[in-house]
């Protein structure tokens, strides 16, 4: 199944049927009156997420979606039929967009989550609606209210608890499909990985997502390489695991080529926790592993991690640094001085 992460769409909500003008005429009645009935109302269009969907490929292959209008009404004080809705099902995490790409209509974070996209007209009145005393046979009616037409777009951020940052062939995948049942593609040459990729990672009878995005490299932010379309991915994550490839001439440049094209997408993501970590060390001797980590923990004023995933050293290690910034956002919310009273 192919990735998609970003789609164009077009709906229009049902119009409403039109009243109905009309006597009653029956033999032995000598006083029919108007019994013109009412139009029925026209569907509405709503987006909901739901479980099991990982992308938006379904919506390269239909963009428009148009609810059904409501029947007109008709004589004997007969309502039209109201059209059905349209219910657009996306996965959760999927962000929905004005036209202008910048307006957020919703973000749909949590399972059954709908929203509203546009709303069906009203079915207009019969002439039974218009009967007064001065005025016994109306011979008007309301038509139907026009339904609402408008472009969206749908855009996915998945949710996972921690995503992976750094350079093409820094060990992203190689790293996930170690610790988890995900298998990304893996190679040796730069930007195997064409589209994000989640995997579920266990340690110490605990459990969190993981989210592997394609590289980034200088000038991702001005759209060099794969840009930075994938970032917003891993906006959502608590904790950022940043690896750097232990094997590169110079470690301290390459993380600060990644700090800087995060800061250039969004203050949001440097602000996020981040474990560092010094990867492919089995490639290493000890004298340039220790000078490479004291370059690196220099750069960053903070602690760098030492590891490599396929010699599976210090690999538990960094999960257990992961789920220290992932366990806050499992537990309970206190509700403290702010619980409602109860008897």
């Amino acid at each position: 199944m192919k990735f998609l992460d970003l789609a164009k769409v077009y709906i229009r909500s049902g119009g409403g049927g039109a009243g109905c003008v009309s006597f009653r005429r029956e033999k032995f009645v000598e006083y029919g009156g108007p019994d013109g009935g009412d139009g029925g109302n026209g569907g509405d269009v709503w987006a909901e997420a739901v479980d099991g969907l990982n992308t938006l490929i379904d919506f390269r292959y239909q963009q428009h979606f148009f609810a059904k209008s409501g029947q007109h009404g008709m004589g004997s004080q007969m309502t039209g039929k109201s059209g059905s809705d349209i219910v657009l099902r996306v996965p959760v995490g999927t962000e929905i967009l004005e036209e202008d790409e910048d307006t957020v209509i919703a973000d749909l974070t949590e399972v059954g989550q709908r929203v509203l996209l546009a709303r069906g007209g009203n079915g207009g009145w019969g002439n039974l609606h218009f009967k007064t005393s001065t005025n016994r046979a109306p011979r008007n009616a309301n038509p139907g209210q026009p339904g609402v037409e408008r472009t969206i777009w749908l855009r996915l951020k998945l949710i996972a608890d921690g995503g992976l940052v750094g350079l093409p062939n820094a060990g992203k995948s190689t790293f996930l499909s170690t610790v988890s049942n995900a298998r990304p593609k893996i190679a040796d040459y730069p930007f195997t990985t064409l589209h994000p990729n989640l995997g579920v990672v266990g340690i110490d009878g605990h459990e969190f997502v993981m989210a592997d995005i394609p590289g980034l490299i200088e000038g991702a932010s001005e759209g060099r390489g794969l840009g930075d379309q994938f970032l917003g991915h891993v906006e959502r994550s608590n904790v950022l695991l940043h690896l750097i490839d232990g094997t590169s001439e110079d470690v301290a440049a390459d993380a600060r080529t990644i700090l800087t094209e995060l800061e250039a997408y969004s203050p949001v993501l440097m602000d996020k926790p981040r474990v560092t970590v010094l990867n492919k060390i089995d490639a290493l001797d000890e004298d340039t592993i220790a000078e490479r980590h004291a370059a690196l923990e220099a750069e960053i004023g903070g602690k760098v991690r030492l590891m490599s995933s396929v010699a599976q050293q210090g690999v538990q290690e960094v999960l257990r640094a992961l789920w220290a910034e992932v366990e806050p956002s499992r537990r309970p919310v206190d509700e403290g001085d702010d619980a409602p009273w109860q008897p």
